[in-house]
This record gives C-alpha cells, structure tokens and sequence, in this order.
C-alpha cells in the first residue's frame, strides 16, 4: 500500500479534479449539470403547482358553475381545464430553459418549443370552447336550422385545426404560403377523384338550407329507406329504419330524390272504400252514409272537420257497392292514428250489420249460360228418391 501511495502524486489528483470539474461544467451539451439538476428541479416544482392548482382552484371553479342554473358555463369550464391545466407546464418549460442560460443555437431551439406549445394551447382551448359556445347560439336557429348552425361550428373547427396548424409550423420556419401553392396540382387530381364527396358535402347544405328534414324527422325516401333521421354528416345521413337498422344514405342522392317528411303531417289521413252488397237498398245506403257521417261529427274532437271529409256513394264495382270513407284525424301520433282508425271500423262494422241490416260484399263471379253446343252429352239428373239407385239394381237384376 504505502508503494501505491508513493506513485500518486498531488499534480495527478488535481488533474482528476480538473476533469471532474471540466465534466461537471460542460456535462450536457455545454450545459452546466448543476444548472440542470436545478432547471429539473423548477421543471418538478411548477409539475406539482399544477397538481395543487387543479385540486383547489380548478375544482372550485367546477363547483361554483355547477351551482348555477344555466348548464351552459359547466360546459365551458370542462372545456378549458384540459388546457388551463397544460399552461404550469408551459411555465415550468420556459423557466427551466431560461435558468439554464442555453447557448444561441440551443436557447431558439427551446424558444420555438415553448412558442409551439403556447400555440397549442391557444387553438387547444379555442377547439374545445366552440362545442359549448354553439349551445349559446341558439337565436341563430330562429334564421338558420339547428343542423346549420351545427355545420357552423364544425367547418369552425376545422379552420382552428388548420389555422393553429400553420401557426406552429411557422413557428419552426416553415412557410405554409409557398407549401399550399405546391400542393395545387395534387389538389386538383384530388378534387377530380372526389369528385362524389363535393357533390354528396353540396347535397348535405342544400337539405339544411331547404330545410327539408331535421335530426328526428320520420322521413321516407321512394325505393331507398324509411325510418328517422339520426345525423346530416358531411357526406352522408344517417337514416334509422324501423327495425332499428341504420342506412346511410349519400346526401346528393337525399336532395334529388322525393323525400316525404311524415313528422311535418298536420294531420293523419283515413282513406277507406267499403264494399257492401249489391242487394242493398237505397234507404240502407242512405243509413250507412249518414250513420258514418254523424260518427265523424260526434267525435269532433278526434277527427278534423274543418278540412276536406267526405263520406259518399262512390262507385259500382265488380260485385259491391262502393261507399268512400275519406276524413283526417287531429293526431299524428300512429299509434293514436291506430286506434282511431279501430274504433272507426268497429263503428262501421255495427252500422252496416246491425243499423243498416245489410252485408259487406266479397269479391265474387256469376257466370250466366244461355246455350249448350249441340254435341254435348245429356245432363245426368239423379233420381230425387233416396233409395233410386237401389230400385234401378234390382230391376237390373
């Protein structure tokens, strides 16, 4: 030990020392390690102002606007808090980097860092402000339908996406003007091919413009879907049918096509022809009309009267007498509609059998002969006895 002592010199420990200290200087990218031991350390610190941020303040901030009656401010405070909450980072970013003392080259570099992260921020929070921002617009759907004012805010947002796009890309040098001019050409073979989806994107702002249906509407189309509407997209809607299968239709086809919109009926439609018996007389034709006609007036209250009924002889089929039943319900509820309808066949059902004393007709033929061809054979009439057959086998016998 005491050899190994005498070959280490006091000149070698102080170049040891001078290493350790070159090292301790220049650790990381010429950064001083204690420097960024401390920038951590700030880094950790504003990490932990934002978890004691969000439990007192934020929360309290929640509470306060779940007390009051609007739900409106709820909204717009779950909104923002995602990004209030991100800002103790963008601090602890900046004042760590700042505490550092980066070189030129280094400290831009972490410059633009936090300048894209202050964009982020911004266009972050402006994003999801505007989903609570379009409840408050509602008086717009006074001059536009709800649907457009919902197609408002989503072109909205895409224009954030892409406005905060171009901001951060600016940042690091990167110019979006000359960007946008190189892809022209590739624009236009992409609008050649898509041709279909700006069709089917005008067709979705033609029918919100019209106005022809709303999200809820019970609409048909002709040979394509019946069912209720559930969404107008960009491209398509969506169509809910009765069984509860969905059908997404292309919106250039929906604004081209005959639409009926049942939800828009002001009124329910019964539209009958009975048929009863050609044996029926005039007085019980008479008795069924007015029968069914008194009915309708005693039940102001279910069917319309002040638009257009009729309850007439109509005409002479092939075996029945035709009486139209022609009259419209108050509600457009169906099943409602159903049960009038019910009631009004029972009641129609009484008066022709019990009032009118006669019988509904039944699809029937008569074919009349006047004569017989020459050759055909004679017509076999059997004995009118019971027991011929019998008596003729014994004279036979």
């Amino acid at each position: 030990m005491d050899a190994i002592a005498e070959q280490i010199t006091v000149p070698e420990f102080q170049e040891l020392w001078v290493q350790t200290k070159d090292v301790w200087e220049h650790g990381f990218m010429g950064v001083n390690i204690s420097a960024i031991i401390v920038s951590l350390l700030i880094f950790g610190a504003f990490l932990l102002i934002r978890g004691i941020f969000s439990k007192y303040i934020l929360s309290r901030l929640q509470k306060w606007a779940a007390r009051t009656d609007v739900s409106v401010d709820d909204k717009i405070v779950n909104a923002l808090i995602p990004p209030i909450r991100f800002i103790p980072v963008i601090m602890g970013v900046f004042f760590a980097a700042q505490y550092a003392e980066l070189d030129a080259a280094l400290g831009e570099y972490f410059s633009r860092i936090v300048r894209s992260m202050i964009a982020f921020t911004i266009f972050w929070g402006i994003h999801r402000a505007l989903e609570p921002m379009s409840h408050l617009m509602r008086g717009m759907e006074k001059m536009l339908t709800s649907m457009m004012v919902q197609w408002i805010f989503k072109v909205l947002k895409v224009l954030v996406v892409f406005i905060g796009g171009a901001v951060v890309l600016e940042i690091w040098g990167i110019e979006v003007g000359p960007l946008l001019a190189g892809l022209g050409l590739f624009g236009a073979a992409v609008a050649l091919g898509a041709q279909d989806l700006f069709k089917n994107l005008i067709g979705g702002m033609t029918i919100i413009a019209e106005k022809r249906f709303h999200i809820g509407d019970w609409i048909k189309v002709d040979g394509v879907v019946e069912g209720t509407v559930e969404d107008i997209g960009f491209r398509s809607t969506k169509v809910r049918r009765f069984d509860k299968a969905p059908v997404h239709v292309p919106n250039a086809h929906l604004s081209d096509a005959a639409v009926t919109n049942f939800t828009r009926m002001s009124h329910r439609r019964i539209y009958w022809m009975i048929g009863v018996e050609y044996r029926t007389t005039t007085e019980q034709l008479k008795t069924i009309r007015d029968g069914i006609i008194n009915y309708l007036n005693k039940h102001e209250d279910v069917f319309d009267l002040d638009v257009t009924n009729f309850v007439r002889v109509d005409s002479f089929g092939a075996s029945s007498i035709d009486i139209m039943v022609y009259c419209f319900t108050k509600t457009t509820v169906w099943g409602e509609w159903l049960e009038i309808k019910e009631s009004l066949a029972f009641e129609i059902k009484k008066i022709v059998e019990k009032d009118a004393k006669t019988g509904f007709a039944f699809p029937s033929q008569s074919i009349y002969v006047e004569s017989l061809p020459q050759d055909m054979p004679e017509m076999f009439v059997p004995p009118s006895g019971g027991n011929g057959g019998a008596k003729a086998k014994k004279k036979a016998a």
